[in-house]
């Protein structure tokens, strides 16, 4: 196979590689991709050994196998995993001890989009100025050549026996479980079935062309078919994982969708008081129930940028046990490995109704409310995305407004907040407002929403 440098400079987003297939990631950028890699782990990082794994997408076979290729063709060894969610992957850089990892993934987006998630080492993996760094290296494709070597591992009952063995359950409460037809689809019932809980699957036979819903609980929609099963067989939880397994959404046992910010508020409840070092990290866009309900049980809240891996690299630079993002990324090292595994996630959520005398539902109305929108997605074009979060920006401080800018436009009020940031996955902005009252919610999406409007026209 030959390298291309006819490379769309798009795919290398935020955090991660990501493209639609056969339109801008063709067998032969993974096989660029792969030369660029091998090449950029022997000279920069001294390493010879790399872990890859594929999520279940039709078009992760090749891609694989075109960017194992290019890996090989450098010197260096391949530790191939096949087909597997990102936490196992994450499992094998662990029992390894090899950090250097790709995984062929796509994540939550639609069937005909895949990419890569790239680690080199022990901070994980590559974002921000990173990643631009890397696509200039592949760019340059001056690129080494040597023959490694390829030996292929099945990680699954290792993994499986991690999972069952940190967690004894005594209720067999009832569970929902929805795999979206994901990755986790390979899993799920190996590692539920040999718990004492009483399980109901939905959509968790592997099918890479999502028939019922996206694998994206972070979205509504795709949560609607979880929330009917849980109410309509009177379960304690249903949980639902992204195509790659990594993230995690929580239904409550009246059906209502736990978001991500809650999910961490209840969880800090039960995790400060074990824990030393009381900071928790969470993103831009959580709200202020979460920095409430830390504070309230003696922890430090700490707010950063959105994206799993910016989360989970400040976490480990901070030493910090427990965290996680907006759209369901959670990281437990206080009796986990730090990694964000939405399987690991739900069972932690079910452990703490199982050591419960109240339900879910109870436990999360103990919670102080603000009214908040979900989070907003608003198309814009990937040129212009930048250009519009800058003016948003400049208008904030213009008007005096408490503006953080760690990660778009934060401005802070006594009485809530608006968040508008570039979305680092797909052409959008993503938005979200919260309020003491529905009035003054209102008030501040009329403001801010006919702003990005306007923008939008202008940029």
């Amino acid at each position: 196979m030959q390298i291309t440098r006819d490379i769309n400079p798009h795919i290398f987003r935020g955090y991660d590689i990501r493209g639609i297939y056969n339109e801008d990631l063709f067998e032969s950028t993974a096989y660029t991709i792969g030369k660029a890699y091998g090449t950029y782990l022997k000279q920069n990082i001294g390493a010879d050994k790399v872990i890859i794994g594929e999520d279940n997408r039709l078009s992760s076979p090749c891609l694989a196998k075109a960017l194992i290729d290019g890996v090989l063709s450098t010197g260096v060894n391949v530790i191939y995993l096949g087909v597997v969610t990102s936490p196992m992957l994450y499992f094998a850089n662990e029992i390894y001890n090899i950090h250097a990892g790709i995984m062929v993934t796509a994540s939550h987006n639609p069937k005909e989009y895949n990419g890569f998630k790239i680690a080199f080492d022990e901070k994980g993996e590559i974002c921000g100025n990173e990643i631009a760094e890397f696509r200039d290296f592949v760019h340059d494709a001056d690129f080494i050549e040597g023959q490694g070597n390829l030996e292929t591992v099945d990680i699954k009952d290792r993994y499986v026996d991690m999972l069952v063995s940190k967690f004894n359950f005594n209720k067999k409460l009832k569970v929902v479980v929805d795999a979206g037809n994901g990755t986790s689809s390979i899993i799920v019932r190996d590692i539920f079935d040999r718990l004492n809980l009483d399980v109901t699957y939905i959509f968790c036979d592997s099918d890479p062309n999502f028939p019922n819903h996206h694998p994206d609980p972070a979205e509504a929609e795709n949560m609607v078919d979880l929330q009917k099963k849980v109410a309509e067989i009177g379960a304690d939880i249903g949980i639902a994982f992204d195509g790659d397994a990594d993230r995690v959404g929580c239904v409550d046992n009246e059906g209502k969708v736990i978001s991500s910010d809650y999910y961490m508020a209840i969880m800090s409840k039960y995790i400060l008081p074990t824990i030393e070092k009381k900071g928790i990290m969470f993103d831009v866009s959580c709200s202020k129930t979460l920095s409430d309900e830390i504070r309230k049980n003696g922890g430090d809240p700490k707010v950063y940028k959105t994206g799993n891996s910016y989360i989970k690299r400040e976490m480990l630079k901070e030493g910090l046990l427990f965290g996680g993002e907006i759209s369901g990324h959670t990281f437990f090292k206080d009796k986990f490995y730090g990694f964000d595994d939405g399987i690991y996630a739900g069972l932690r959520m079910i452990e703490v109704i199982d050591n419960e005398t109240r339900k879910l539902s109870e436990i999360e109305s103990t919670l102080k409310k603000y009214y908040s929108t979900p989070v907003l997605k608003i198309s814009v074009s990937e040129e212009s995305k930048a250009k519009v979060v800058e003016k948003v920006k400049e208008y904030c401080i213009n008007k005096g407004y408490n503006t953080s800018t760690i990660d778009g436009a934060r401005p802070e009020f006594d009485d809530g907040f608006a968040i508008i940031r570039m979305s680092n996955t797909s052409p959008k902005l993503t938005i979200r407002f919260e309020a003491e009252t529905e009035d003054r919610l209102e008030e501040m999406k009329n403001e801010f929403l006919t702003l990005v409007e306007k923008l939008i026209k202008e940029v």
